[in-house]
């Protein structure tokens, strides 16, 4: 059983028919990404029960689009600053004794 088997939530009423009611479900979500069909498993959604009216969680879509953007699992650039010059052995300058 699913997370959202286990919990129970109340349907809300669907705001696209008279009748139905919407009800938490774990689904497979499809989406294209450029040419590539991606599917996503156990992704949560509403759905009503007499229209098919389908609404995907808020919290699950922000992930995956984060997932999925072209950025995803790449270090972020930091500018760095330039090292410090290293400490010099010995006079700066020639000095003359006289």
């Amino acid at each position: 059983m699913s997370e959202i088997e286990h919990v129970h939530i109340d349907p809300i009423p669907c705001n696209e028919c008279p009748a139905g009611m919407m009800q938490p479900r774990l689904i497979t979500y499809f989406t294209w990404l450029g040419e590539e069909l991606i599917t996503v498993p156990h992704f949560p959604a509403w759905i009503c029960d007499m229209c098919g009216k389908r609404e995907y969680d808020e919290k699950a879509i922000s992930w995956l689009t984060m997932l999925l953007s072209p950025t995803a699992g790449k270090p972020t650039h930091r500018h760095r600053k330039a090292p410090l010059a290293q400490p010099r052995s010995g006079p700066a300058h020639a000095t003359t004794d006289s």
